[in-house]
């Protein structure tokens, strides 16, 4: 066991020595190469060394670098290696992290980085909140428990009796919000297409004059971080105005929420701990591993209504918070384990420097491919640059050399008429040679157009 686990460590830190010095994309070789995974399996066990050799082979050269310094395609956070280190660890331990009474060590340290995030976040100390698999689950879960409260107060008991005969809820929508908003509220019974739409500026933005007459029981749904443009709508006036309606008001702030905890960037989300329920990822500006989002609610005893299982065979009869009352999941794995290590290695001054040093590489991009007389489309208020090179087919056509060169990964996004190219930066890995290096392929292949 012990070699083995040695191999499988060292192949993974040659990996990431290495992540840098590649192409960011897999090539076309490494793609065409997995096809040596299919063949029938076999019936004898294969030595777990020869295991593991297969998956670096095979496998490594066909990932994209998105650890690396130089993927921009999403807002996607590269793993510290910090977390890398705890996810191992937090692996070998194997806890199956829904109960307290048998898992207490992953259940505690869920507890305590669940707490320094409210504290981060600024958001009631009586706040609570659960750790699962990314923001659509999150927003899922703060939707579930609006639900609960909605109809509990108009005398329904949901998780009982269902939403067949339920009074109806309205749900009002940023409309340039996430698609996973959208699917979470078809997920609840909610409705994907029975919602209102909020307006929005140029931006993507809600502003409070935007938002009509709200009637009870109603749902209002804002964003913290535009997923194109990184723009967050008005939540301080929007907030108050709903909750004097008895209204319920969620936040999907997947990455921006994250300003929150930053105080140079702290004036975009002013207002947002006044909401009922908000989201957000680890796995993005945390820069913890895949998969880690986080739901937060005002209400945690609603939570646990909206959550909670039991059986006879469960030991939850503790005084100790059991993770699984607030999560749709009993089995889970221990993800709280990387977010206290992201947290306990760089303190709030580190996560502050890593936040803001995303946000000037951002405005570097968009500084420069500006002076070089390419449009900015949106206003730089966070780690979100959108590029147009022109006419549609020209954009696509250079974001697409662009993933081909290698030197670095944009995507492209269409945002109100406008095809562009979206650059996301969110890895802790990125560094200012990274950014410049980047900078001189962009410009070098958009010069051939």
């Amino acid at each position: 066991m012990r070699e083995l686990l040695k191999d499988g460590a060292a192949r993974a830190i040659d990996y990431l020595e290495g992540i840098n010095d590649r192409g960011v994309a897999p090539d076309n070789d490494a793609i065409a190469a997995l096809r040596k995974l299919e063949e029938p399996l076999q019936d004898a066990k294969t030595d777990p060394h020869e295991v593991i050799r297969i998956l670096d082979e095979v496998c490594s050269p066909a990932t994209i670098a998105s650890t690396g310094g130089r993927f921009f395609g999403f807002v996607i956070g590269g793993s510290l290696p910090v977390t890398v280190a705890a996810n191992w660890l937090a692996g070998a331990w194997d806890q199956n992290s829904g109960l307290y009474a048998p898992t207490p060590a992953t259940a505690h340290i869920e507890q305590v980085a669940l707490n320094w995030l409210i504290d981060l976040f600024d958001l009631p100390e009586e706040s609570g909140g659960a750790f699962v698999t990314g923001a659509t689950v999150a927003n899922l879960c703060g939707l579930a428990t609006g639900r609960q409260v909605l109809l509990n107060r108009a005398g329904w008991d949901v998780e009982a009796d269902g939403l067949f005969g339920a009074p109806p809820i309205t749900v009002y929508i940023n409309e340039e919000s996430h698609p996973v908003v959208f699917k979470s509220l078809g997920l609840l019974g909610l409705g994907r297409k029975r919602v209102k739409f909020l307006p929005t500026d140029d931006q993507g933005s809600v502003k409070a004059d935007s938002l009509p007459q709200i009637s009870e029981p109603s749902m209002v749904c804002l964003q913290a971080g535009n997923v194109n443009t990184g723009s967050f709508d008005q939540f301080d006036p929007i907030i108050d105005r709903v909750h004097e309606s008895g209204g319920w008001v969620h936040i999907d702030g997947a990455f921006g929420l994250w300003a929150a905890a930053v105080p140079s960037l702290s004036h975009l989300t002013v207002g947002a701990s006044k909401a009922d329920s908000l989201a957000t990822d680890a796995h993005k500006y945390l820069n913890v591993p895949y998969d880690s989002g986080i739901a937060f609610v005002r209400h945690p005893d609603a939570m646990r209504a909206a959550m909670a299982v039991t059986a006879e065979y469960l030991p939850v009869d503790t005084p100790e918070r059991n993770p699984s009352d607030f999560t749709p999941e009993l089995s889970r794995r221990a993800r709280g384990v990387e977010v206290w290590a992201a947290l306990k290695y760089l303190g709030r001054e580190g996560l502050v420097e890593m936040i803001e040093r995303t946000c000037l590489h951002a405005r570097r991009f968009a500084e420069e491919l500006s002076s070089a007389g390419y449009q900015v489309l949106n206003d730089v208020v966070l780690n979100q640059v959108l590029v147009s090179f022109g006419d549609s087919q020209k954009t696509e056509l250079i974001i697409n050399d662009i993933q081909e060169d290698g030197t670095c990964w944009m995507g492209g996004t269409v945002w109100q008429g406008h095809t562009a190219m979206r650059i996301s930066v969110s890895s802790w890995a990125t560094t200012d040679e990274d950014v410049e290096r980047s900078l001189s392929a962009i410009l070098r292949i958009a010069s051939n157009y």
